[in-house]
């Protein structure tokens, strides 16, 4: 299975990105190969509005099962789960810390978005 992690920067020691819709990259971790890649998102993270559902069709289109982020709105929401992605927020840390802590059960999907949209 694969994971994708909200991030900064494309570097396993980089931030995970308080904002999905707006993070810079996305990294996706594959569980069983170990290997990670990154989608940019810069292009999304430009944009005027629309982000939050933008960028979660790239997370649905890397076919992970779950995401990582800091935050995540209601729209992105949304679209997370219609694609039948678990959603983990309040994740904070590096890129590697975050799928330590998955890969350990230290996180929990939640319920619902635990921020309004368009929040900064």
């Amino acid at each position: 299975m694969k994971i994708a992690i909200s991030c900064k920067e494309k570097s396993l020691t980089g931030e995970v990105s308080s904002q999905f819709g707006r993070a810079p990259y996305f990294a996706i971790h594959d569980l069983d190969s170990g290997e990670t890649e990154y989608i940019n998102n810069t292009q999304t993270l430009n944009s005027a509005s629309g982000a939050g559902i933008q960028s979660a069709r790239h997370v649905v289109d890397a076919d992970v099962g779950a995401l990582l982020s800091g935050h995540c709105g209601p729209k992105a929401f949304r679209t997370l789960q219609a694609g039948d992605i678990k959603i983990y927020v309040n994740v904070a840390g590096t890129v590697q810390e975050a799928i330590e802590k998955y890969k350990s059960g230290q996180l929990t999907p939640v319920k619902d978005a635990d921020v309004e949209g368009h929040w900064l």
